[in-house]
């Protein structure tokens, strides 16, 4: 499985070393990289993130602050150079914590735990989801979704024969569909890869729609094209 993550780290030094280490498991997705909590909160509040690495001493928002002050779902392996900090990591439910300087032996060894971790709650393969709408839940064939688009609160799911409105979040979307079958391409959309006709400029047409592919979920996206020939 590919294992989107973030560094969230303001030492130049160990943010290299973070990301050379990164670069090295096939893998791991690096979406982004912050220097400070602030960005990386807004970053997370709108994208979806399998993995944070994290340092505590951040300036004006820690680490430690970040974890308090959202509902985060992505695991967490901290990064520091202060001991003193594990306790109240492990007591946030942290995956793994990393004191500096550690090695690659001692890195992979973190994200490992993080990737079972992950694989243990990914959502299952099946061929149908229920999805409340309105008083009631529906059954929908994954085969029969062409793409899932944003309008404010609500998201509207657009199949073959119907379209549906609900407030299920596109978090919760991919909580319940493997990315292989239905996939995040922007902040608006996700697109059920084989009913995809062509894509270009990264733009991809379904029948007469044309959903743009934006940076964020631009690699993860061709990826999947990638392996999905």
């Amino acid at each position: 499985m590919k294992i989107n993550c973030i560094i969230v780290e303001d030492e130049p030094l160990a943010l290299e070393r973070a990301k050379s280490y990164v670069l090295k498991l096939s893998y791991l997705n690096l979406l982004e990289t912050f220097d400070n909590g602030r960005d990386a909160l807004l970053f997370l509040k709108s994208n979806v993130v399998d993995l944070i690495f994290l340092d505590i001493n951040l300036g004006e928002l820690s680490g430690i602050q970040l974890l308090e002050s959202a509902d985060i779902n992505a695991r967490i392996i901290i990064t520091t150079a202060y001991q003193e900090y594990a306790l109240k990591g492990f007591e946030l439910n942290v995956t793994d914590y990393l004191l500096k300087p550690y090695t690659f032996e001692r890195f992979f060894q973190a994200v490992e735990k993080a990737k079972s971790s992950l694989e243990k709650n990914a959502p299952a393969n099946k061929d149908y989801i229920f999805v409340k709408t309105e008083y009631r839940l529906e059954k929908i064939l994954l085969n029969e979704i062409r793409y899932i688009e944003g309008m404010r609160d609500y998201r509207r799911i657009h199949t073959i024969n119907k379209k549906i409105m609900t407030l299920q979040t596109f978090k919760e979307f991919e909580e319940q569909i493997i990315p292989s079958i239905i996939c995040r391409v922007h902040k608006s959309f996700m697109i059920s890869i084989d009913k995809i006709d062509s894509i270009e400029r990264d733009e991809i047409k379904i029948g007469e729609i044309f959903i743009p592919i934006s940076e964020t979920y631009k690699k993860s996206f061709y990826d999947l094209i990638k392996h999905s020939k």
